[in-house]
């Protein structure tokens, strides 16, 4: 990883895509290969970051929205069986794609949790150039019918990274609506944001997605004064089939459109270059970060443009585990924890969140 300056004269010019796709549902294996395909794809057009969409491996539960918590229960073990662990080979996977391609990649995984069963989380993954894994943010607060599959989150993973493109910060979802939780990341200097979803068909019928999305990334990019590279899944054919057992009304939901919509906003709040609506592709947008320098004159959140004396925030990153052991030096010596991720080398710190 090559770290960013703070200076203009090291706000350097790069290729940013947003990756807009459908996994193969349910699939980890396929759905990896998939992943790294489009990784090469993006990176043999110019792209030096690719975001990818919220749990893109191996996809998204659409039956807590379509079938009751009973029916959906079957689909939950199907989910909790294909979920990857991290540290595991599905990360390896990924990271080694962004090594062999030298760019940054953000991608969004359903993690099992690696004590007992039947936990999972909304995740996301960011591997530097060298395809070294810098961040691991598990989603804050699954959002309405999610919370039948996922757990939530801690503030260890609101970090922002030094890439080989700049500051780089992630949020999931619906997290880009959670105020508190975008300034922490302004606080640190981000500079550039990706923000991973999912097509949602199946929200309230005058709930336009589409809108939502690009309002909401437009919100973060004009606050913040920084670029914004939005991506969202799809909806396949493969998924309407195997929804099928929650009946032809669901389906027909699931056709539903501007459920999808991803590309990349500037500092001032506009669009660069052409977004995708639906369909599956890549958006190509070239990012100038020396474009963020005189917007932050006007509104500069994190610096003059704010009352310290009158908000203070404070951000709780401490790891949140399940219990918290105290054993005696000895005994607990080389066991991994509190400090070590289990199957790792590391110890948890700002550069291993």
């Amino acid at each position: 990883m090559r770290p960013s300056g703070g200076t203009d004269s090291q706000l350097k010019p790069f290729k940013a895509a947003a990756v807009q796709a459908a996994p193969i549902y349910l699939d980890t294996p396929a759905t990896i290969d998939k992943a790294c395909a489009l990784i090469g794809e993006a990176a043999r057009n110019g792209a030096s970051l690719v975001v990818m969409p919220e749990v893109f491996v191996p996809g998204y539960p659409y039956w807590n929205w379509l079938m009751t918590p009973l029916h959906g229960s079957k689909w939950f073990h199907r989910l909790h069986d294909a979920a990857i662990e991290v540290p595991g080979p599905e990360v390896l996977a990924l990271g080694e794609a962004a090594r062999q391609h030298s760019v940054v990649v953000v991608i969004g995984v359903n993690e099992r949790s690696p004590y007992g069963v039947g936990t999972l989380y909304n995740t996301m993954l960011t591997f530097d150039d060298e395809g070294e894994l810098i961040g691991h943010h598990r989603k804050l607060v699954p959002t309405w019918a999610e919370k039948l599959t996922w757990a939530p989150g801690d503030g260890s993973s609101l970090r922002v990274h030094n890439t080989s493109v700049g500051p780089l910060g992630v949020l999931a979802c619906g997290e880009n609506t959670n105020t508190l939780a975008r300034f922490a990341l302004l606080a640190q200097g981000e500079l550039i944001h990706a923000a991973s979803y999912i097509a949602l068909p199946t929200a309230p019928d005058d709930y336009d997605m589409c809108r939502a999305i690009e309002i909401r990334s437009a919100a973060h990019a004009f606050e913040g004064k920084l670029f914004n590279i939005t991506a969202c899944s799809t909806i396949s054919p493969e998924i309407i089939e195997m929804m099928a057992p929650a009946g032809p009304a669901a389906q027909e939901m699931l056709t539903r459109p501007r459920s999808a919509w991803s590309g990349v906003i500037g500092p001032d709040g506009a669009v660069v270059g052409d977004p995708l609506i639906d369909s599956e592709g890549i958006v190509y947008a070239e990012v100038d970060l020396a474009r963020c320098v005189e917007p932050t004159q006007m509104h500069d959140l994190t610096g003059h443009y704010n009352r310290f004396d009158v908000f203070d925030l404070t951000v709780d990153r401490r790891r949140r585990p399940a219990a918290t052991f105290l054993d005696d030096a000895e005994s607990a010596h080389g066991l991994g924890y509190p400090n070590q991720v289990p199957g790792t080398k590391g110890t948890l710190n700002d550069n291993h969140p």
